[in-house]
């Protein structure tokens, strides 16, 4: 293929730098735009040292749409895969004004920039809370949305803005990939997820107790119908969840319009099981507490992702156990244990 250059806005974070990984050993020509607000300088060198390949870095602000009209212009870019963003449910729920500003407002400056550039591919970093309450399970495409915190609801608008923008212009093509629970961490060790505070997903924390760096897991609830009475969710390993977004730029070479592609595994996992499993890969013990259930918390949440199967040409290849080695082992590396 001629080289393309993509600019990944939130490059340096969890799922950014791994995709970015994803698309330099693809052959694609990588620019990083982040503010650093949840990431670390340090991961440029890293995802330059796994891929051998020189990648550039611009430390800016989605909300700075000059900047970012002047980087999509310098670098000559052909596509936009959109990161950037705030993203813990539980906080959206006490700042909504931060999280409506950063996402909605900072895609919004994302797309007058791409306007002004005359860049007309991206790929948005959707999420499967945009679902809401399942109404069936799993999740297709075609279940209603129906958003029930500020977080899920600033994705979901963002989806619709994209789809009007679409509308708005023929030749403007938007991929919206609703992820399901990111986890685990590239296997060289090198990078993965690090949140700067107190982690809000449930693989960062076990890590932390396993460190030491927390004293015990909080299970929020296990007296939900399901397997053992904690939470289900479908976890996914994030380098399929990289590939997904690779898949997505190929994706538009021969389609456009508005899309939206679950990434997933299709299967559950309870809090438990992914606990346990944890335990046995790694021969460590997770000190946990069960405590009661969280606001907004459904049972089950797992996708149905056979229209990224057909359409994508994609599937979750990396099981359970991947997840929770690669997990241990980045940590380890990060503290050098």
């Amino acid at each position: 293929m001629t080289q393309k250059t993509v600019l990944l806005t939130g490059g340096m974070g969890y799922i950014g730098s791994h995709t970015a990984v994803e698309l330099l050993e693809a052959g694609y020509e990588v620019v990083l735009y982040d503010n650093l607000s949840n990431s670390d300088i340090n991961v440029k060198v890293k995802i330059q040292e796994i891929s051998n390949k020189e990648v550039s870095f611009i430390e800016g602000d989605v909300l700075d749409t000059e900047l970012l009209t002047q980087t999509l212009r310098d670098f000559n870019v052909d596509s936009v895969i959109h990161f950037a963003g705030l993203k813990a449910v539980g906080e959206s729920v006490e700042k909504p004004i931060d999280y409506f500003e950063n996402n909605i407002t900072g895609s919004i400056s994302l797309l007058k920039a791409m306007k002004k550039s005359g860049v007309k591919k991206i790929v948005f970093s959707s999420s499967a809370t945009v679902y809401g309450e399942p109404e069936y399970l799993p999740y297709d495409e075609e279940h209603p949305t129906s958003a029930v915190n500020p977080y899920g609801r600033s994705k979901l608008h963002i989806e619709e803005i994209l789809k009007d923008v679409c509308e708005s212009d023929k030749y403007f093509s938007a991929i919206c990939l609703r992820y399901f629970n990111p986890v685990g961490a590239h296997e060289s060790g090198l990078i993965g997820e690090d949140p700067k505070d107190t982690p809000n997903n449930l693989m960062p924390y076990i890590a932390q107790v396993a460190l030491g760096k927390l004293k015990e897991l909080n299970i929020f609830g296990n007296d939900y119908p399901t397997i053992d009475g904690t939470g289900v969710r479908d976890y996914i390993h994030v380098m399929d969840l990289a590939s997904g977004h690779l898949k997505a730029l190929n994706f538009f070479n021969k389609n456009s319009g508005w899309h939206a592609f679950n990434l997933g595994t299709g299967s559950g996992t309870s809090v438990l099981e992914l606990v346990k499993t944890f335990e046995e890969v790694n021969q460590i013990t997770i000190h946990y507490k069960i405590t009661n259930r969280r606001l907004g918390d459904v049972a089950e949440s797992y996708a149905n992702p056979n229209k990224a199967n057909r359409f994508l040409r994609w599937s979750a290849e990396k099981g359970i156990k991947n997840m929770c080695y690669d997990t241990w082992k980045f940590k380890k590396n990060s503290y050098q244990i």
